[in-house]
């Protein structure tokens, strides 16, 4: 009797899929969220609020395409790839625009976008090691960032209890700030063991030694 293949020899998912549409609507967001935060020098709270309606927007794709792509079994080398980019290039356009119109200090800026970028560099770094999966705190890193970009985008001048809204804002971002240092550093350290003690680097110290027990004539 003739048996069929083996379910592990399924054809690789293709990349028009569902999940990497979310995350190519995502990369197409941001500059639109950008026009619309800086539009009036970020003075015009209809644009302000448009703006956070699309920063969430966002930020929602950003939380549903990764759920699609491993329940739906969609997930591709261009969603690897693309999916971090989307993300950064969202945080990155409201960290720059807010801090081009004064809402937040350059200095936290650069701190976050150092983080953000580095580690997305480093994943790469070591991704024929292995993979970095993201931990409980990097998940609670991208909430705190939701939540504290979220605050700064609205228009609190144009709310009443601006006071307490700009407390709740800072409190947020502070707390984002601290979780992105720390996880970034944690990251790091995380991205140096795995290259030191990956089945790979075994392999290739095994090799190395292998090649000076043996040394060719």
């Amino acid at each position: 009797m003739t048996q069929g293949p083996p379910s592990a020899a399924r054809e690789a998912p293709s990349a028009w899929n569902i999940a990497n549409g979310l995350t190519v609507l995502r990369l197409l967001l941001v500059p639109v969220f950008g026009w619309l935060l800086l539009w009036g020098d970020g003075d015009d709270a209809g644009f302000r609020w448009w703006a956070f309606a699309v920063f969430a927007v966002a930020m929602f794709t950003d939380r549903i395409d990764g759920d699609i792509a491993r329940s739906r079994g969609l997930i591709t080398n261009f969603g690897k790839v693309a999916d971090p980019i989307a993300d950064k290039a969202l945080v990155t356009m409201a960290l720059v625009g807010l801090s081009l119109l004064g809402d937040i200090p350059w200095w936290i800026t650069i701190v976050i976008l150092v983080r953000e970028w580095g580690i997305t560099v480093m994943r790469f770094w070591v991704i024929r090691h292995g993979i970095m999966a993201a931990g409980r705190g990097g998940k609670l890193k991208t909430l705190l960032q939701a939540l504290a970009l979220g605050f700064f985008v609205i228009p609190r001048f144009s709310l009443p209890g601006t006071g307490v809204l700009d407390a709740i804002a800072w409190v947020t971002l502070v707390a984002a700030l601290v979780v992105t240092v720390v996880t970034g550093v944690d990251y790091a350290i995380d991205a140096f063991r795995l290259r030191q003690t990956s089945p790979r680097a075994d392999a290739k110290r095994a090799a190395r030694a292998a090649r000076e027990e043996h040394p060719k004539p």
